[in-house]
This record gives structure tokens, sequence and C-alpha cells, in this order.
């Protein structure tokens, strides 16, 4: 059982890990063009040096709108592993972890709609640039995606022994 948690703890502490990066990071979508390779994320749109990132008026609010739910996630996501270690520590044998997966289930909500917003409205690559894909912070959140959903009903399934 001791293992099971340990492991449990350990693959938040990489969820929340995760989160951070992806939504710190400026990879979201990478583009190339004959003369240089331009890389944004949710913040920044970045060559050679850091800019911030301009958008439409049309895109500003689902933009503002993911990097709410990204933020919240983060958010969900320490909340999820504090209260874990608190329950650890609390909760009576044969109790499950109800608070802690459904704090995560949360977190994997937010997740899945910041995500969403991003693939469903800039996914289509940069204008005035070729060869656009996605970057390695795009799909670290969809990893964070699957993560906090295994997570979340696993924490739910669990009980203390």
């Amino acid at each position: 059982m001791l293992v099971l948690l340990a492991g449990f703890f350990v693959v938040h502490i990489a969820t929340v890990i995760m989160l951070f990066v992806s939504t710190i990071a400026n990879v979201w979508m990478v583009s190339s063009s004959n003369i240089e390779m331009v890389s944004s994320g949710l913040w920044q749109l970045c060559n050679k040096t850091c800019e911030q990132l301009r958008v439409s008026s049309r895109d500003d609010a689902s933009l503002k709108a993911v990097q709410a739910f990204m933020i919240l996630s983060i958010i969900f996501s320490v909340i999820a592993l504090v209260m874990f270690i608190v329950q650890l520590f609390t909760l009576e044998k044969g109790k499950r972890f109800y608070i802690t997966g459904a704090i995560m289930l949360v977190c994997w909500m937010c997740i899945l709609i910041g995500v969403s917003i991003y693939t469903a409205r800039f996914a289509g690559g940069m204008p005035g640039f070729t060869n656009s894909h996605h970057g390695y912070c795009f799909i670290l959140a969809w990893i964070c995606f699957c993560f906090s959903f295994i997570i979340g009903i696993l924490y739910l399934v669990l009980r203390k022994k």
C-alpha cells in the first residue's frame, strides 16, 4: 500500500511540474519561414528574442480564457496535492480520498477546457509562417490532461488501509 501511495504522489508531482512547464514556456506552436524559427506560447512570441504575444481582437478573449484555465488547473492540482497529504495523515482507515479525487477532476476539467479552446482557435498555425506544428508545451498539456484524469479516478477509488 505504501508503494502505491508513493506512486500516486510521484505521478501527481510530475503532473504539477508538467503543468507549470506547459503554462510558463512559450512553445505551444512552432513555425518556420525561410529565415527563422518562431515559437509562440500563451504569453509571448519568441524567435531570437521574446515579445508580447499579439493576437487579433477576436482571439484575445480566447487566449485569456486559455491562460486562465491553465492557471486554474495548476492551482487545483497543487490544492489536490496538499489535500492528499492532509488526508493521508488525518483520514481514518477504510475511507476513500474523495476530496482529493474531486479536486483533481476539477483540475482535469480546467485542462480540458483550456487546451480545447487553444486547439479550436490557435492550432491552424501562425500567419505568415509555413510548416507550423505543435510544440512540446501543447503536448505536455495533453499528457497532464490524461494523468490528472487517471489520478483523479484512482483517488476516488483508493481506500486508506
